[in-house]
C-alpha cells in the first residue's frame, strides 16, 4: 500500500453493499411506486445510487422474508422484451402504511450518503424519538 492509494480510496470510494435490513427498506420503496421484479430492483439501484450495490443474495433474502411476513405477494408476469415470465412483486394492501414508513427510512439512509462526514460514521436510519 502506498498514501497515493489511499487517497484513491477516497477520491473513488468502492461502492456500498447493502444489508439485507436495508435491503428490506429499498425494496419496499420501490414497490410502493410501483411492482417490480429481482432484477430490475437491482438494476434500479444502480442506475439510481450509483455508490449502492446489491448482491443477488441479499435481495433474494430479503424479498423471502417479506414474503414470509405477509407484506409482499409474489406472481408471474410476462415482461416485454424478456424472453422468459419474471416473478413480480407488490405490496399487499393491509401493508402500505408499514411500506411508506419503512421505505422512509430507506430514503433518510440514502439522504445521509454513504459516509456521513458530520459523525464519521456509516449511515444508519434515523430513530423515531420518542417524544
Amino acid at each position: 500500500m502506498k498514501f497515493e492509494d489511499i487517497y484513491q480510496f477516497f477520491r473513488d470510494p468502492p461502492p456500498v453493499y447493502l444489508t439485507k435490513e436495508v435491503t428490506v427498506c429499498y425494496v419496499l420503496s420501490v414497490l410502493v411506486q410501483e411492482d417490480s421484479y429481482g432484477t430490475e430492483l437491482i438494476q434500479k439501484l444502480e442506475r439510481e445510487y450509483v455508490v449502492y450495490r446489491l448482491s443477488d443474495t441479499v435481495l433474494y433474502s430479503a424479498l423471502k422474508f417479506l414474503e414470509a411476513e405477509n407484506a409482499i405477494r409474489g406472481y408471474w408476469k410476462k415482461v416485454d422484451g424478456r424472453g422468459r415470465p419474471r416473478r413480480m412483486y407488490q405490496i399487499r394492501p393491509e401493508w402500505i402504511h408499514k411500506a411508506q414508513e419503512l421505505s422512509q427510512m430507506w430514503r433518510e439512509y440514502v439522504k445521509h450518503g454513504w459516509f456521513c462526514s458530520d459523525t464519521n460514521k456509516y449511515p444508519v436510519p434515523m430513530q423515531q424519538s420518542s417524544r
